[in-house]
This record gives structure tokens, C-alpha cells and sequence, in this order.
């Protein structure tokens, strides 16, 4: 069976030059998109606490203090 003319390696050298410079593409596109998710949910966390904070009445110091001896407690508890 015939097949079509061979292929040079410059001609393959080149395609997969392409093939990689679209993943690159690709993969900053993903990237990007990525780091958008991961900003939209940090938001809606930022909003739960801010919610939270707001029902309870707490300043942020207040939850700040909370958080700080919690941290603590948990090191002094890992140690």
C-alpha cells in the first residue's frame, strides 16, 4: 500500500513547535480561568464570615482575638 510522502523533520520539528505553543495557550487560559474560581470562592467565604459577624454582633477584632487563641490553643495541643 502506498502512503502519502514522508513527512522531513523540519516539517515535524514545526508541528510539534505549534502543538506546544497551543498547549501553552491552553494552559494560560485554564490558569487564568482557575484563579478566577479561586477569587469567587474566597469572596463568597469573606461574605459568610462577614455575615456571620454581622448575626453575632462580633467586631472583627473580637473574631480576630477568637481566631488567635483558637490558633493558639491548636499549636500548643499539636506540640
Amino acid at each position: 500500500m502506498a502512503r502519502g510522502p514522508r513527512k522531513s523533520l523540519d516539517d515535524k520539528i514545526r508541528e510539534k513547535s505549534e502543538v506546544i505553543e497551543a498547549l501553552k495557550v491552553r494552559i494560560k487560559t485554564e490558569q487564568m480561568e482557575l484563579e478566577e474560581l479561586i477569587k469567587e470562592k474566597q469572596d463568597k467565604e469573606i461574605a459568610e464570615i462577614g455575615n456571620l459577624l454581622r448575626d453575632s454582633s462580633l467586631t472583627t477584632d473580637d473574631a480576630r482575638k477568637i481566631i488567635e487563641a483558637y490558633i493558639s490553643k491548636e499549636n500548643k495541643q499539636t506540640a
